[in-house]
């Protein structure tokens, strides 16, 4: 069988693996067992084993089905949900309302 390499950027690497930790951490805290997120997620060992290091050959539907089973699928409506440079460059692209100067009012009027 094919061994699968994805190559990311380091930066991107880093905050897959702060994810896989913080998914650790979230087992640990709920005290389960790996078998029993195993289990659950329907997902091998070694498996679960790369989503806590955060390896990025994994599915993104593994790491749904493992954050299912510590209930914080929730969680997954808050990646992206801010897109601030997407809204910066929608509004830099709206057009300029422009006006024509104005008119000097004579010197008698006030």
């Amino acid at each position: 069988m094919n061994k699968r390499t994805v190559t990311i950027y380091p930066s991107s690497a880093k905050e897959l693996e702060a994810l896989g930790q913080r998914l650790k951490d979230a087992r640990l805290r709920r005290r389960f067992s790996m078998e029993t997120v195993c289990a659950r997620a329907d997902i091998s060992r070694p498996t679960l084993y790369k989503v806590e290091n955060g390896d990025p050959s994994v599915a993104m539907g593994i790491y749904v089905q493992v954050l299912r089973v510590l209930g914080m699928v929730e969680d997954l409506s808050l990646i992206a949900k801010e897109d601030v440079l997407g809204r910066r460059l929608q509004d830099e692209s709206l057009p300029q309302r422009k006006r024509a100067p104005r008119k000097k009012a004579p010197a008698g009027d006030s």
